[in-house]
């Protein structure tokens, strides 16, 4: 079986929200026609607490400024998508009906988690892989925000698992901190195994 993930399509990472990702709200229509293509649609949703260890506010710090937590190197944000909040919502136009599962992640404040499969130590997971493959799912296709980021370790976190899987190219935005990064991300993701094409497809 094929399975849809869509990756945080959430208000602050939207133009308006907190941490938006430029036109991130534009690739709504291209995700909802793609949804009726699929027998199995799930989401990912940051779903962080207000004291969470990414946001720069807990630091004193600025966003952008690297520290690490746990041992792992973490770049700070503004904080975005918190838990109850208008921000943590999907945003308007997506067609939640058809997603069959809401899989929350970066609820642990001292380990962000920008894969929808486990949190950035690879510790705990969130039971979307184990869900997958209680499915019988052997294919995904990864849409959503940001290609740079949580669509790149959730992809690369599928491979891992051993799942086939596919980049939808234009049902995702990307960040890009630095120029370049969208490009780098993808590449990544085509050498770890990941296969890239649109939405156009048949």
């Amino acid at each position: 079986m094929k399975a849809l993930i869509i990756v945080d399509m959430q208000n602050d990472f939207c133009p308006g929200g907190a941490l938006p990702v430029k036109d991130g709200n534009t690739i709504v229509p291209a995700i909802n026609d793609l949804m009726k293509k699929f027998d199995m649609v799930v989401a990912t949703q940051d779903w962080h607490p207000k004291d969470h260890g990414s946001f720069a506010s807990n630091h004193g710090k600025k966003s952008g400024e690297m520290i690490v937590i746990n041992g792992l190197d973490q770049i700070l944000w503004p904080d975005h998508c918190v838990q109850g909040t208008q921000g943590a919502e999907f945003v308007k136009g997506l067609d939640v009906k058809r997603i069959a599962r809401v899989f929350q992640k970066g609820m642990d404040k001292g380990v962000d988690s920008y894969s929808g499969f486990f949190d950035n130590g690879h510790k705990n997971a969130t039971g979307l892989g184990d869900y997958l493959k209680q499915q019988k799912v052997t294919e995904v296709y990864v849409v959503g925000l940001a290609t740079d980021y949580c669509v790149k370790f959730t992809a690369l976190d599928a491979v891992g698992l051993g799942f086939k899987t596919f980049l939808i190219t234009d049902a995702c935005k990307g960040v890009e901190l630095q120029a370049g990064d969208v490009a780098r991300a993808v590449n990544e993701m085509k050498l770890k195994g990941v296969v890239t094409e649109g939405a156009d497809r048949n």
